[in-house]
């Protein structure tokens, strides 16, 4: 088996100016790498490289140089990728997260006929759904109760909240106004406030906050703020789940982190952190040490949120995942994901 390799530049429009606490985005580009054998060229895998500004390390000015040096190496046999073998060393993509998890997923989707099947799993099948969180994105108080609205309409039994950007009593009276309409036991809430507190003020917030029974905060303080985040997890009355403290860990860091900061729960994007056998070793350290997970996506089109949702379907898994981002874009790629009352399905 001779295997080539190409990729192709895409720019994802939004429907909306989507705001976090670091600033709002209107586009996201992206490259779909392609991997076919030379004997069989019509059946390929597909791939998504689609690193985040202002968040995956390997969001720089020299990714595309990247990119066709990976090509280059592949297409003259310099280095050969292989479908039932671990990524080569030769490639050089230990600061390349986003681009081994495109590598990964286009192996695997060659492996399995090309076709968009992952893993076979209940849910590539069609045969089950995995439940989501619906997301609410940052914006004025009325756009954000329009979005609260429109998700439990749509059946969601859990809603995950982006904080930070407006004045933090605003924010708390979203809250209130949720749990005037639904209790913890009927709805739960998580929210993210992406590193938007300082150390000095996030206890005394997070005391507020757990006024409204919260499942979990996300990365209520900056990463990289280590012995300040031990110490919140150590005393938080709202469960923190770490999302940016694990971008750009390396491998003999993982455990250590971990060790050390101790928290509820820990969030996987695997276009962050490296792809999908780094985010199941992230799982397995976890689970050892009774700490809580789950998935979401970052922001990819359809095809890596086709495989990030195959990968999380591997699990035995029953907490809302973090999969509901396939609505965002005006020209995403088709797509056999659909959302069903709050669960993500596969159309087969």
């Amino acid at each position: 088996m001779s295997l080539q390799l190409s990729y192709t530049p895409h720019t994802l429009q939004f429907k909306f100016d989507a705001r976090t606490s670091r600033g709002a985005i209107s586009e996201h580009h992206v490259y779909f790498v392609k991997v076919w054998d030379t004997a069989t060229p019509e059946v390929y895998g597909r791939g998504e490289c689609a690193p985040l500004a202002g968040l995956s390390i390997d969001y720089r000015p020299d990714l595309e140089h990247k990119l066709q040096q990976v090509a280059e190496l592949v297409n003259n046999r310099q280095v050969e990728l292989s479908i039932d073998a671990a990524l080569p060393q030769e490639l050089g993509l230990q600061e390349w997260p986003a681009l081994r998890f495109a590598l990964e997923t286009a192996l695997l989707d060659l492996e399995n006929g090309g076709n968009g099947l992952i893993y076979d799993n209940a849910f590539s099948r069609g045969e089950r759904g995995i439940p989501i969180n619906g997301l609410v994105w940052m914006g004025d108080r009325a756009f954000m109760q329009q979005q609260i609205e429109q998700k439990l309409n749509d059946g969601y039994t859990c809603l995950k909240l982006k904080i930070g950007s407006l004045d933090f009593k605003t924010e708390l009276e979203i809250l209130q106004s949720i749990r005037e309409v639904a209790t913890a036991n009927q709805l739960t809430v998580r929210v993210d406030a992406n590193g938007a507190f300082s150390p000095q003020e996030a206890y005394k917030k997070l005391e507020r906050l757990a006024k409204y029974e919260l499942h979990s905060i996300e990365q209520p303080i900056r990463q990289g703020q280590v012995q300040e985040m031990a110490q919140l997890c150590a005393y938080t009355p709202v469960p923190i789940a770490l999302d940016e403290e694990l971008i750009g860990v390396q491998e003999d860091a993982k455990e250590e982190l971990l060790e050390s900061i101790k928290p509820q729960y820990i969030i996987l994007k695997p276009t962050l952190v490296g792809g999908l056998a780094a985010s199941a070793e992230w799982i397995s350290m976890a689970e050892a040490r009774n700490i809580g997970w789950w998935m979401t996506s970052a922001l990819e089109s359809n095809i890596g949120l086709n495989a990030i949702a195959q990968f999380t379907a591997q699990y035995d898994i029953t907490m809302p995942q973090g999969l509901g981002t396939g609505q965002l874009y005006h020209n995403n790629i088709p797509s056999p994901l659909q959302i069903r009352y709050g669960e993500l399905w596969r159309e087969v």
